[in-house]
This record gives structure tokens, sequence and C-alpha cells, in this order.
């Protein structure tokens, strides 16, 4: 069944129900406000606003996006981009676009007007919506896209080089567009790493969507009673297969914009959430506010919290033996899972099981897990090996990338080039990666991009960019820079030199020795790790 006869169901069944609530703490801190219908809360001084929608107006706003894609041309399987901060429209228009079989392509909001560019030429995408924070970025290539033709901006103060989307959408039909959809059509494409740091178009079909619905049901037992927050950003699949739970279950959710600790429980305790899933540097702020004494739990009420989960990065044992000091009736999960495999839960650990933190779980609903040697063959039990998955949400392909999808799945297998090792219970360790991968904060960072970009430096001979462990982040990106003979240059200026790259991709360690190479050309970065203490993965295991 397509995933979008969920919300019709939900929309009929419980009408007039809130589904959703925006909600941000702080205008003067957040991004700009991106739609009028923001209504500020009387008598609050810092800004504060609040926006529901039922089930009826977010199925609606939905019918009237896709009533406007098909006027204007677009049919089943078109590619249509979303560019926007988390807000109460995004689910809407994402549905919108795949109510009449068009594929949804969510962008990561970070991405430089460059990787924009990028990931809307591979993945052929011919709309665009895009909100005001993005007007810079998307003026930069809008003469660079031919294969875009369509430009529609959500916000006020419309830039002259696109349309406005609430107008047209405004006069469009909200009736459901009945476009026969089928569980093999194609749905979404999410971008991951590519070999040169580039994102890869992963594509994924309706039955893939209605299997994370299931799974993450089946493992966190969404009932119509809960509530569930969400902050992380909803391009990615995260945060979005995690709200497929309640769309289920046609429970609530709330979208908090803003990650400190007295908003997030100020959140919980006033709109009664009942599941949170945290990045790990997030549940660390909390924590550290708590013991500083920044925050008084008992200013909160918070009785009804029954799960917090984490994924996105590995999590150490030390940190949830912590949470169950301050918070111990709250159920814990983590989750493990790739946008290959339409996000979390491929592997979790389960509520039951916390006894195992410290391991990413076991195989998730109605997936296979095992570990393979170089030859794709099982190894023995405790042996380390390439983790491999196999169930209803791995990836259709990689969108023109046929060498890519045939290296990355064998006999419907997925290769996800993580390391791990199973115990005797059955319960899986990650190790290592076998890519670069460095992941900080629960975001990807892609160190040949990095790299690229150190070398383009006067005095940078060589660089290479690799993991290193830290508390909160999970892992940072340490530069190791050879500088050319007779130059010099200080850590100071290494890292001026990288302020025009996204904040989240600075290198925030400098490190001046020599980049070892072996005899092919390829920089030696195990023996970097080894040397600086890299990979937090083995790090936490050793925890443990």
């Amino acid at each position: 069944m397509p995933i979008t006869e969920i919300l019709s169901r939900n929309a009929e069944t419980y009408a007039q129900e809130t589904c959703l609530t925006e909600i941000n703490l702080d205008l003067q801190e957040s991004h700009n406000v991106t739609w009028r219908e923001y209504e500020l809360i009387e008598n609050n001084p810092a800004g504060e606003y609040r926006r529901e929608m039922t089930w009826r107006v977010f199925d609606e706003k939905a019918n009237r996006l896709a009533n406007l894609l098909l006027k204007r041309g677009i049919k089943k399987g078109d590619k249509v981009a979303i560019l926007l901060m988390n807000c109460l429209e995004w689910l809407p228009i994402y549905f919108g676009i795949l109510k009449i079989g068009a594929i949804a392509v969510p962008l990561n909001f970070r991405y430089t007007a460059e990787e924009i560019k990028y990931c809307l030429d591979l993945s052929e995408t011919i709309v665009l919506i895009f909100g005001p924070e993005f007007i810079g970025r998307v003026e930069t290539i809008c003469d660079q896209i031919p294969n875009v033709k369509t430009l529609f901006f959500a916000g006020e103060d419309r830039p002259s080089f696109a349309e406005n989307y609430d107008r047209l959408t405004a006069n469009c039909s909200s009736d459901s567009p009945k476009i026969k959809l089928a569980d093999e059509d194609d749905a979404a494409v999410y971008f991951s790493s590519g070999t040169t740091g580039f994102p890869k178009a992963i594509l994924h079909t309706h039955h893939s969507l209605m299997s994370a619905c299931n799974t993450e049901n089946i493992h966190h037992g969404q009932k119509r009673g809960d509530n569930f927050l969400c902050i992380p950003p909803l391009y990615h699949t995260g945060a979005k297969m995690h709200w497929f739970g309640s769309l289920l279950s046609g429970s609530k959710a709330v979208l908090l914009r803003g990650v400190k600790p007295e908003w997030i429980l100020k959140t919980v305790s006033e709109e009664k959430i009942t599941i949170v899933w945290l990045l790990v540097p997030w549940a660390q702020d909390i924590l550290d506010a708590i013991e500083r004494g920044d925050v008084k739990l008992e200013d909160y009420d918070l009785a009804q919290w029954r799960l917090m989960h984490i994924g996105a990065q590995p999590v150490p044992p030390s940190l949830i033996r912590r949470w169950k000091k301050y918070f111990p009736d709250h159920l814990y999960d983590t989750n493990y899972g790739l946008s290959e495999s339409i996000g979390p839960g491929c592997v979790h650990l389960g509520t039951e099981n916390i006894h195992k933190v410290g391991a990413i779980g076991i195989p998730g609903h109605n997936w296979e897990v095992k570990i393979t040697d170089e030859n794709g063959s099982s190894v023995t039990q405790g042996q380390v090996g390439e983790l491999v998955v196999k169930g209803p949400g791995v990836m259709k392909c990689y969108y023109n990338n046929p060498e890519a999808t045939e290296a990355a799945i064998k006999a419907g297998w997925l290769f996800t080039g993580d390391m791990a090792r199973m115990d005797e219970d059955g319960f899986i360790y990650l190790v290592d990666r076998k890519k670069d991968v460095i992941i900080s904060g629960g975001e990807n960072l892609y160190p040949v991009q990095i790299e690229d970009f150190l070398r383009a430096h006067n005095a940078i001979k060589d660089v290479a960019v690799i993991g290193l462990p830290d508390e909160r982040l999970g892992e940072i990106a340490a530069a190791i820079v050879e500088l050319k003979p007779g130059c010099k240059c200080t850590e100071e200026e290494v890292k001026s030199f990288c302020a025009p790259l996204p904040r989240y991709k600075r290198p925030r360690k400098i490190i001046f020795d020599e980049v070892p190479r072996n005899p092919t050309g390829k920089i030696e970065k195990p023996r970097l790790r080894e040397k600086y203490g890299g990979s937090s993965l083995v790090a936490i295991q050793m925890e443990r």
C-alpha cells in the first residue's frame, strides 16, 4: 500500500485532530520566519510562536500542491526537490509530491550552492521548492540548472526569479488528485556520500517508505496517545522515518526548531511529549545542563516521557549510564541504519536490551543481517567483517549509477561499508568503517571535500583529514597538514582559510606533520589514526 493512503485515512478518520505542531522558542536566535501563518503567543517577550495543523489540513495542503504540479505538467517519475528548513509545511509538500507519483528529492539545508546544483543535476530534478534561507544560494545557480524548469518560493518577499508557492497552491483544489500508485512505483531520492565525497542519489520506492512505517511502529510501539518530538532535519531519512511511526498510528508530533536543553525540556513538559529522538550531542548537553544546575528537572512535568532513543552515530555507553541516573524510568533504544536502507531500523537494540548498551543491536523487524569477509562469506562469531543487511527497505538503486549499485547490492544484500562483529548472543557491535566518512554530531563529513579545499592554500603541500574521538560530537575532523618546504603557517591561519566552508565542515583540529602515502599514491589513513588516536567507534567499544 502506498504511504499516501495512510495520510488519506488519517485525514478522514481523525480529521479535526492535531497531527503536527511547530514550535520556535526564540525568534531572535532562530532562522527567519518563513511562513506568514505564524502566530506569536501574546505577552511573550521572547517572541515564542506555535502553530498547529490537523490531519485534514495536512491532507488538503498536500492535495493543493499535487494539483498545482499536475497543472504544470508534472507527471509520474518527475523529480521535485525540497530545500526548506524544518517547518509545518515540509511534510505536506513531501506528500503532495508523492500523491501524483512524482519523486520527492529532499536536499540538505547545509549544502553549498555548488552541492545543490550537483544534486539537482544528478537527480534530474525539474522543480525546486525553496525557502527564504536559500535565496542567495539558489540565485547563484539558477542560470546553471537547465533541467529545473520551475522554481517555487515558499515564503514572503519572493525573489524575481521564482514563483509564489503560497499564492499558487491557495488557488488549487484541495481534493485528492486520484492518481493510481503502486508499491513498486519510485517515491523518493535521498543523498549519501560517494567515493569522491560528492553525494550519490539513492532511489526508494513506495514499498520502501511503507516498510519504514511498519518497522518504526513495531520497534517503538507508537499508539494514538503518543506525541513524538522531532528535532533533526526532515531532509534526513532518520527524522522522517521515525515520524512515520506516528503517521501509521495517527498520533501527534512536534517539530522543535532549536536544540537548547531548556527548550527541549520545556517542549516535552508543555506539549506532553512521550517519545524523543536525540543525537548524542543533544543528550550530552541536557545532562551537562542538569549537572551544572542550568536546568532543574523539578521545573518540568516529564512524567509522560516514556522513550528516549538515539541514532545517526555511535552511542557511548557512559552517556546512557548518566542518562539513566537522571531518567531512571525511561525506556531506551538505539537504531542503526543507512539512507540506502531507508534510514533507521535495519538493526536496532530494542528497549528490552539496555544491558547490551554499546551494541547497535539485532536485526530489525523484517530485516536479515550477516557479517562477511572480503569474499562475501559469513565470518565466524566474534570475527570482524563487513556488515551486510537485507530487507524491505533496501534502496532500488543509486540513481544513474549502475556501477555503484552493483558494488553495493548483491543478491538483494546491501553491503554497508561498516565493519562489525557479533557476540555470542547475536548482538552486533560496530568496530570501524571501511569508508572514511566522519560522523560528527550526527552529520556526515566527507574528508575528500575538506582535503581538496585545503590543498588550495599556497603553503600546503599535502593534507589528510581523519576523525578523532570527541566526547560530545562522537568524532571531530582533524586535518593533518604537510607544508611545502620553506613555508610557514599557523593553526590559526589554516582555520581562517577554512572560513568559507560551512561551519560543520571546518576541521576542528590542525596537526602539522607529514602525510604518509603508499606506493600507489593513496593516503595511509590507518597509520594516521593509529598515531593520533582516531576512530571513535573503536574507542567506544573499548570503553564498554
